[in-house]
């Protein structure tokens, strides 16, 4: 709990719209940013943080379910090498909308990406993560980050959002249809066939697998109709640190003791071509 007093705006706080479009994650009622903290009229009050995210998780999550800060910070060296351009561009050229929330944002990348190509829009980055959150909210400055779980119902206010962003990400359909205004679009981006298999071919991987179609569109159908699917992606050239980067960065990194899966990543001492594939869907909201 923060202790009341004048209201002095943190160095770094969500923009006074994301806070608007926030709920208390304990009654539902609105948020209003006093001090540094976010409260609701019925008193329940959630810190924010210094990097300037705010949790509203009301308990920890298991173990290996969130991203951890050493994850965090293999995702944010990986992709600011721009590997993975062909996504962010294909998700930047088909946003649009004036408040866009990215369930699952990670680092807040590909987010930020899409508000530079809305020059008026903000941006909600939700993640499981702390770490996350924390690169998140500096990511851009119309950004500002939460840390909450995706399967629970979101601390977000119904029909605020134009855009849901979701990038390799756990997916809550009733919710994407909530938060979305009456057509609103939301962006589903997963692996594409053959996605980093060179790796999944020499390492003791997990298995990707490729984003099955036919599967997305059954668990959307329901709340939305398909508009455009697209595949990007392409070959790239991977430094040593980089392939040690793409796999630590994701879950893989929860099982590094595995068939001597940490000792293999810091022996890889040549570049490698890799193929990056992506699938890029295009929904929006029905009803």
């Amino acid at each position: 709990m923060s202790e009341r007093g004048p209201a002095v705006r943190p160095v770094h706080a969500p923009p006074e719209g994301v806070v608007a479009a926030l709920r208390c994650s304990v009654c539902s009622a609105a948020l209003t940013l006093t001090g540094r903290a976010l409260r609701c009229d019925n008193g329940h009050t959630f810190d924010l943080a210094r990097q300037g995210y705010v949790n509203l998780l009301h308990a920890a999550v298991d173990q290996g379910t969130a991203d951890t800060a050493a994850m965090v910070t293999a995702r944010e060296e990986f992709l600011s090498g721009d590997h993975y351009a062909p996504l962010a561009d294909a998700l930047a050229t088909r946003a649009r909308g004036a408040f866009v929330v990215d369930a699952g944002a990670g680092t807040g990348h590909y987010l930020a990406r899409v508000l530079d190509a809305l020059p008026h829009a903000l941006g909600l980055a939700l993640d499981v993560s702390a770490p996350a959150a924390r690169r998140a909210a500096r990511a851009h400055p119309r950004l500002g980050a939460a840390v909450w779980n995706l399967w629970q119902p979101w601390p977000v206010g119904s029909g605020v959002a134009d855009l849901v962003l979701n990038v390799f990400a756990p997916r809550n359909p009733a919710e994407f249809h909530r938060v979305l205004a009456p057509g609103g679009r939301l962006l589903v981006a997963g692996p594409g066939a053959g996605h980093l298999r060179e790796l999944a071919t020499s390492l003791p991987l997990l298995d990707i697998g490729d984003d099955k179609s036919e599967r997305l569109d059954d668990a959307l159908g329901e709340h939305f109709d398909l508009v455009e699917r697209v595949e990007v992606g392409g070959p790239v050239t991977l430094r040593p640190e980089d392939l040690r980067r793409v796999v630590r960065m994701g879950p893989n990194a929860h099982h590094l003791h595995r068939d001597a899966l940490g000792e293999r990543l810091a022996a890889l001492s040549e570049p490698t071509d890799v193929t990056t594939a992506f699938t890029v869907s295009v929904y929006e909201r029905r009803g």
